[in-house]
């Protein structure tokens, strides 16, 4: 790919394999897995159907780099919300709150979250075991969570909310107006407070 005449000297040009991901992840966000084929991903890239083989020798291959790189990506942002909390118990249910009522880069309704659901729903429609790396991050960050000074009942109460309204806008199944939020969000860090 050659570099556009208005572009800075010290622009990175994405990798091919990065533009190879990005491609599938908007095909797939746009008209699901069934509209994701190998031709579609490289044009979208604006590579060689050879030059997609290169990096991703199938269908599945392909599903499953979008999922690697959302679970990486997914793990070093839950880390950074950790990081941004006050040290002490409870700091991992604070993170959790913090994604869960928009705070973060990953929290329901950015576009990443948006193309992370619609990559999750395609690899479980193609092939479950797809999604075992974002098995695997959510598996580490309950395990901080739990680990993470907070009573047992309010720890999950708060992981299950957080999922619960991450559910609620992918599927578009309710909407909570400013007012429930705020409630929600005042319940949960009153739970907290109670159990440190």
């Amino acid at each position: 790919m050659h570099r556009t005449m208005d572009a800075p000297e010290t622009t990175p040009v994405a990798s091919a394999r990065t533009r190879i991901l990005d491609a599938a992840e908007r095909i797939v966000q746009a008209k699901g897995v069934g509209g994701l084929t190998l031709d579609a991903a490289a044009r979208g890239a604006g590579v060689s159907k050879g030059g997609l083989l290169y990096h991703f020798a199938s269908k599945e291959a392909l599903i499953g780099g979008m999922l690697e790189r959302y679970a990486e990506f997914c793990s070093a942002s839950f880390d950074a919300t950790v990081a941004r909390q006050a040290d002490g118990p409870g700091r991992v249910a604070r993170a959790f709150i913090a994604w869960a009522f928009g705070e973060e880069e990953t929290s329901p309704g950015t576009e990443q979250t948006d193309r992370l659901a619609a990559v999750c729903l395609a690899a479980f429609h193609h092939d479950p075991a797809l999604l075992d790396p974002m098995r695997a991050v959510a598996a580490r960050m309950k395990a901080d969570l739990l680990a993470d000074g907070t009573p047992m009942g309010p720890a999950l109460a708060v992981l299950t909310a957080s999922d619960g309204l991450f559910m609620a806008h992918i599927f578009r199944l309710y909407h909570h107006t400013e007012a429930e939020r705020a409630a929600l969000r005042a319940t949960l860090e009153a739970l907290l407070e109670s159990a440190s």
